[in-house]
């Protein structure tokens, strides 16, 4: 044991805990020559945050000082929120005044102690152990005295200074990027212009803004783009397919939307007598993304792709993602397939899962399954060698419903707005719709990764599960207590609530009025699905055990779960288990926190084109549902599902706002969630990404007919 592991353990053993360095020393009998050398061990302890060391020079590790270890949230007027890393010690989020952050700002990791006096839940900053923002983006300003970067995040309540000597040449507001270089204390932060994003005014250069906000690339470095042009152009041998199973005579299809480009996924299936016989044919974007690669570390660091409505931030390359890895119609590709034959109540009765190659028989659209469906005899003509195929698809997709639903699964109706630009550039938001082809593919790649979750589960293969936890107790209380408000039967226990309570409680409400307001307020009652190498199921599909399978092009967890299979198919388990049983962990926190931005900056560029759509539509009247009610006013969504705000002064009377019922209770008139009104399009905030409504009138229940 070296001496810095020593005296690491007599610090964690509480033996030298709130002692000085004279004190420390003398314990240790440490002569006047060795001191030096103790100093350095003991700074370079404090420099790691493994140790701290008090104002009045007391050595301890920062739990037996009564340091919290936790990340800052700003506040524009200059406070801030201390949120603890140790959630099950601090339940609590500590409030920080601006004179206690001693030079943090928002997003730093910082170490802090408690400030006993006017209150319990207040703290000051003593260390801050890495900053959270190195490069910030936002509007430049500048004087005959200097430059300044307002930021775009109103949490970062500093501007970053600007020298004149670095910012003369750039003009007063424009949307730019700064690096920050220094952090004086007490003065704001110091930095330089890197990149300038254009006028401020322009709505793609605040697009920009918020891609490089949230730290996502869209260019990749020239040596990756090689590398992955150097994979692509090789050419599929026969050595590469010589383990495979032989499917390129098999009708595979693929099916996608019109615009994808990196098509990962296809389909085939034949009946045999009263079962079915589904393919899962899934790219193997492993074989050219080596692990620990410089491809594998770009993918792992991206996490995922990230998809705006007018480019895509993919995870890999292109010349991968669209070319080599793409199930293209007509060319032979490598994949991995997973095979199961289902009976006709939707269980699989066996499967397999195997390296194939395969040779895709057509690329088709959602919009032609559907038509085919229809009856469309155009489509059916063109698409006659796998026309009944395809109703083959729609009857065992029904059967997998049927079966879901008998287990518990949670049919949410969740939509999602499908923002594109048409090829003019004008910004097109078409109202939510969701067919059976649709369906079709959900329902199959669901049952591939259940299917491959729970080989690789019983094999107890280090592995990356996808997981739903189950409601925490709190939230399944307060949504028992909602239901019960509407009048229906909620009985379940909140501690041990099921996903079958859930459904049972939604479908007891679909063909009522309250359906709506129900499907919204359970959806936010449950806990977000996140990637962890523990499996604890998955609540909302009512399933013990699921992953991630399907999209090795664009999310990385997919990706390292086909190498795992493969170290299995190739008999190499032991190796597996020792390469990946510590990388599982880090891959799924990467890539749930990866996720995680993707969603956000996703959600936010497609509230910017939300907001420029509907200011074209100023002074325009529409049917609306309210979306989420506050004590400040209601949100309400259109049938293309933009939501829009109007604020509580525009409301005729006075209001009670009940938070538990989601509900604005006036003397005359009370508003809640799922309640149906005729709305105006008053005016919209490009800077809150917002748009403002006005009410004209509450539709009654039965007015429309």
């Amino acid at each position: 044991m070296s001496a810095k592991e020593t005296l690491l353990q007599y610090f964690q053993e509480g033996t030298l805990c709130g002692k000085t360095f004279t004190e420390i020393a003398k314990f240790l009998k440490i002569s006047h020559r060795e001191k030096k050398s103790l100093l350095a061990l003991l700074d370079s302890l404090c420099e790691d945050g493994t140790l701290y060391v008090t104002g009045g020079g007391k050595y301890g590790t920062p739990d037996s000082l009564g340091l919290i270890k936790g990340t800052l949230s700003g506040n524009e007027r200059g406070f801030a929120f201390l949120v603890p890393e140790e959630r099950t010690v601090y339940e609590k989020d500590f409030f920080i005044p601006h004179k206690n952050l001693n030079g943090a700002m928002h997003g730093d990791t910082v170490y802090a102690e408690r400030v006993y006096g006017r209150s319990d839940d207040e703290a000051e900053v003593v260390k801050i152990l890495s900053r959270g923002y190195t490069e910030i983006v936002g509007t430049f300003r500048k004087d005959s005295r200097a430059g300044y970067l307002v930021p775009d995040e109103k949490k970062y309540f500093e501007n970053i200074y600007i020298p004149l000597s670095r910012c003369f040449n750039i003009p007063d507001g424009v949307k730019a990027v700064a690096k920050i270089t220094e952090y004086p204390y007490g003065k704001a932060p110091g930095g330089e212009i890197v990149e300038i994003l254009g006028e401020g005014d322009d709505f793609f250069a605040e697009e920009l803004s918020i891609i490089r906000s949230y730290k996502l690339r869209e260019e990749f470095p020239q040596g990756i783009k090689r590398e992955a042009e150097r994979q692509a152009a090789r050419k599929i041998s026969a050595e590469d397919i010589a383990d495979r199973k032989n499917l390129r005579d098999t009708l595979i299809v693929t099916i996608d939307g019109e615009d994808t480009r990196d098509i990962d996924d296809a389909v085939s299936l034949e009946r045999l007598g009263t079962e079915y016989l589904l393919g899962v044919h899934i790219a193997d974007v492993s074989y050219y993304v080596k692990y620990r690669s410089p491809l594998d570390k770009e993918a792992f660091s991206r996490g995922t792709s990230v998809y705006f409505p007018d480019r895509v931030l993919p995870m890999l390359p292109r010349a991968l993602s669209n070319g080599i890895c793409s199930l293209n119609e007509g060319e032979d590709r490598l994949t991995l397939s997973c095979i199961m034959r289902v009976d006709k109540k939707g269980a699989v009765k066996d499967s397999e899962i195997v390296k194939s190659v395969i040779r895709s028989t057509h690329r088709m659209t959602y919009t032609e399954v559907t038509q085919i469906l229809n009856g469309d005899e155009e489509t059916c003509k063109k698409y006659a060698d796998v026309k009944d195929m395809i109703f083959l698809f729609a009857e065992l997709t029904n059967i997998l419903k049927t079966m879901r639903e008998k287990r518990g699964s949670i049919e949410l109706d969740v939509k999602e707005a499908k923002i594109m630009l048409d090829d003019d550039g004008n910004i097109v938001i078409p109202d939510y719709e969701r067919s059976l082809s649709h369906e079709i593919i959900e329902q199959f790649m669901v049952l591939a990764n259940e299917t491959v979750a729970e080989y690789m589960h019983s094999i107890e293969m280090p592995f990356v599960y996808r997981i739903h936890e189950k409601p925490a107790e709190e939230k399944a209380a307060m949504f028992r207590e909602f239901a019960q408000n509407l009048g229906l039967r909620a009985k379940f226990s909140a501690d041990e609530v099921k996903s079958y309570d859930y459904q049972k409680l939604l479908k007891s409400a679909e063909d009522l009025p309250v359906f709506p307001v129900l499907n919204r307020v359970m959806l936010r009652s449950m806990q977000k699905a996140r990637y962890s190498p523990v499996n604890v199921g998955h609540f909302g599909l009512a399933s013990p055990c699921y992953c991630h399978f399907t999209s090795p092009i664009r999310r990385y967890p997919d990706l390292c779960i086909h190498r795992i299979i493969k170290e299995v198919l190739d008999g190499k388990y032991a190796e597996g288990m020792e390469t990946y049983n510590g990388f599982v962990s880090e891959a799924a926190i990467q890539s749930s926190e990866c996720e995680r931005r993707a969603a956000e900056a996703e959600r936010e560029v497609d509230a910017l084109y939300a907001t420029m759509y509907m200011s074209e539509r100023l002074g325009e009247e529409y049917d609306a549902v309210i979306s989420g009610v506050t004590a400040f006013g209601l949100f309400a969504e259109l049938p293309n599902t933009i939501e829009g705000f109007i604020p509580l002064e525009t409301l005729e009377g006075s209001f009670e706002f009940i938070p538990e019922r989601f509900l604005l209770k006036g003397s005359t008139e009370s508003y809640s969630i799922g309640d149906e009104l005729r709305i105006r399009v008053e005016d919209v905030d490009f800077f809150q990404r917002r748009t403002r409504f006005s009410l004209i009138e509450k539709i009654r229940k039965g007015e429309q007919e």
